[in-house]
C-alpha cells in the first residue's frame, strides 16, 4: 500500500506510484510525461487525447494512441480541419478509438479553429500559462499534486474564448502536466531530474 510517495518498481527505481501499474505506464512516465512538448500539431494531439480521456482512465487512451493517430491523420491540424461528415461516420465506427460523438466533433471543430491561427500560436498560447518553476513547490507525495490550478483555469478560459472545446480546467491541468509546463514528478522520482 502506497502512502502516495514514490515507490520502487521491479527494477528498484523510485517512480511516481501511478506509473507502476503497467509496463505501458512505466514507459509513458519515464519517457514522455512531464517532458516539454512544443509544436502546434504535437500540442493539438495532447489536447485531443486529454479531452478523450475525460471520464476514462489514461491507460485506455494510451493503449489506443496509435489508433487515434491513424484515425485523426497523425493529428495534423490542417488535415483534420478538412474532415467531413463521412469522416465523422468513419470515426464513430472505428474500434481503434473512443467512439464518443461529442469528443470526435470537438476534435474536428478544434482543428478547424486552429487551422486559422498563425503557425506557432497554439504553442505560444499554451506555454504562456506555464508557472514559474522556481515558485512551485516540489511535490513529495500524490497528495501534493493538484487537479486544478489558477494557471489551468486561466488556460482553459483562454482556449475556450478562442473557440476551443472540451478543455475544462482539469483537462487543461492534465495537459500542462503531460506537456511539461509543470513538473509533477514526485521529489524522489527518477524522472524528476530528467523532465
Amino acid at each position: 500500500m502506497s502512502d502516495g510517495t514514490a515507490l520502487a518498481g521491479p527494477d528498484g527505481v523510485l517512480r511516481c506510484p501511478w506509473a507502476l501499474s503497467t509496463d505501458d505506464y512505466v514507459a509513458y512516465h519515464d519517457e514522455e510525461w512531464g517532458r516539454p512538448v512544443h509544436g502546434d500539431d504535437a500540442l493539438y494531439e495532447r489536447l485531443c487525447l486529454e479531452a478523450f480521456q475525460s471520464g476514462l482512465s489514461w491507460i485506455t487512451i494510451l493503449r489506443r494512441r496509435e489508433g487515434f493517430r491513424t484515425a485523426f491523420a497523425d493529428f495534423k491540424i490542417a488535415q483534420v480541419a478538412t474532415f467531413t461528415e463521412s469522416d465523422k461516420a468513419r470515426l464513430l465506427a472505428d474500434p481503434g478509438i473512443i467512439r464518443n460523438r461529442a469528443k470526435i466533433e470537438a476534435t474536428i471543430a478544434n482543428a478547424q479553429v486552429l487551422a486559422d491561427w498563425p503557425p506557432g500560436e497554439l504553442d505560444t498560447l499554451i506555454w504562456s500559462y506555464a508557472p514559474d518553476p522556481a515558485i512551485r513547490p516540489t511535490p513529495k507525495s500524490l497528495a501534493d499534486v493538484p487537479a486544478v490550478t489558477d494557471e489551468s483555469k486561466a488556460l482553459s478560459k483562454a482556449l475556450k474564448k478562442r473557440g476551443i472545446r472540451f478543455v475544462g480546467p482539469t483537462t487543461a491541468y492534465a495537459l500542462m502536466q503531460a506537456c511539461g509546463l509543470v513538473d509533477d514528478h514526485l521529489e524522489t522520482c527518477v524522472a524528476r531530474s530528467a523532465a
